[in-house]
């Protein structure tokens, strides 16, 4: 039977696009395997809320009655409502070494998005780089934070053999206890707080009022980002999700938020790396016993990521983000973590990269967003 691929319209081809990545991977290799029942609830439109502005058609590659690929062609109505661009994506991508089977999928990927009227493919977004994105380019040998992807090395190979070539890359940036600096991390923090003085406080966020928190915190991250290369605004919905997916393994003291005579300016977020614990259920399913290595594992976290740290526009140079970071680690550090990874950050972003460097944090991921125009 020769190679096929075949859009999602079924249960049994929705089981095929989930498992593919079991198939692939094995014990030695650095892949965390996610949570069954998260990823279909992920992919589900009725679910999503990603789908209340966005369309995506979900592709297996089928060799011999096998899955041997997957690819899921994204159009993503408000990025290209607000970046005036007619830009498709693809995301979710897992493949064997087989440049065949890559350029079929991203056939059908190219295909489906020009059917759209679009003119340009980018990705891999998993759905947009308000969530997973990016290829793995550098740094193999490290397993993905929570909420960051892993592939082999030979994907890129593959991309670029297809005609992709880089748009971006996001870094990865982890620190230890080894490493960081301390002494120059409270320095700088005091210098700060004495120029501002009680105008400038930090608090921790509220949990329990998470709805009223999330809107002040969306606020912010809207206005922080919006002049990010790939940023797209955060609508309500969507905001409140990830904060309700979140808040099973979050630790408030790893959530803060700085004011400015009481008005919340600026914001940070890093999540206990759950990775640490999902690399102890190989099978992803929490059923039977995934669910008491999970409720173990989480007391045991050693790690965390700092998924964001958003400054207003009006309020930046002013030193906040160190505050932030400094008041930040030393929290994590009187509960026991160990070290951190902060991703992803734009490689040409200097006021979030230099202060990192500076703190003695050391690059150890690239991650590569790749793009390549639609022939007619």
């Amino acid at each position: 039977m020769g190679l096929i691929v075949r859009a999602v319209d079924s249960y049994r081809d929705l089981a095929a696009f989930i498992d593919l990545p079991w198939r692939l991977y094995g014990p030695s290799d650095p892949w965390v395997p996610p949570l069954r029942m998260e990823m279909k609830k992920r992919l589900d439109p009725r679910k999503h809320p990603f789908f209340e502005h966005s369309i995506a058609e979900y592709f297996v590659a089928w060799q011999a009655g096998r899955p041997v690929g997957r690819v899921a062609a994204i159009r993503n109505e408000l990025h290209e409502w607000y970046h005036h661009e007619p830009v498709g994506f693809f995301g979710f991508f897992e493949c064997i070494p087989d440049i065949a089977v890559a350029r079929a999928l991203m056939d059908s990927v190219m295909e489906w998005l020009r059917s759209w009227g679009l003119k340009w493919v980018r990705g891999p977004m998993n759905f947009s780089t308000n969530e997973e994105c990016g290829l793995l380019v550098e740094g193999f040998d490290r397993p993905p934070a929570v909420l960051m992807p892993y592939n082999p090395p030979y994907y890129a190979e593959l991309l670029e053999a297809l005609g992709f070539r880089k748009a971006k890359d996001l870094w990865a940036w982890e620190v230890d206890k080894t490493t960081i600096r301390m002494d120059e991390v409270v320095a700088m923090s005091e210098r700060i707080a004495q120029k501002w003085g009680p105008r400038l406080t930090v608090r921790t966020l509220q949990l329990r009022r998470l709805e009223e928190e999330a809107d002040v915190l969306r606020s912010i991250y809207n206005d922080a980002w919006c002049r990010n290369w790939g940023f797209i605004p955060m609508l309500h919905r969507e905001f409140v999700a990830i904060a309700r997916d979140l808040r099973p393994i979050a630790d408030p003291d790893l959530a803060l938020v700085a004011e400015w005579d009481s008005r919340p300016v600026a914001f940070t977020i890093g999540i206990p790396d759950i990775h640490e614990v999902l690399r102890r259920i190989p099978d992803g399913r929490l059923l039977p016993f995934g669910w008491w290595t999970l409720l173990r594992g989480l007391r045991q976290i050693r790690g965390f990521r700092v998924i964001t740290l958003g400054v207003r526009s009006d309020f930046r140079y002013r030193g906040i983000e160190i505050l932030l970071y400094a008041e930040l680690y030393q929290r994590a550090a009187r509960k026991g973590y160990t070290h951190a990874e902060f991703s992803w950050i734009l490689e040409d972003n200097d006021s979030m990269n230099r202060p990192l460097e500076r703190i003695g944090a050391q690059r150890t991921k690239v991650y590569r967003i790749y793009e390549r125009p639609i022939e007619a």
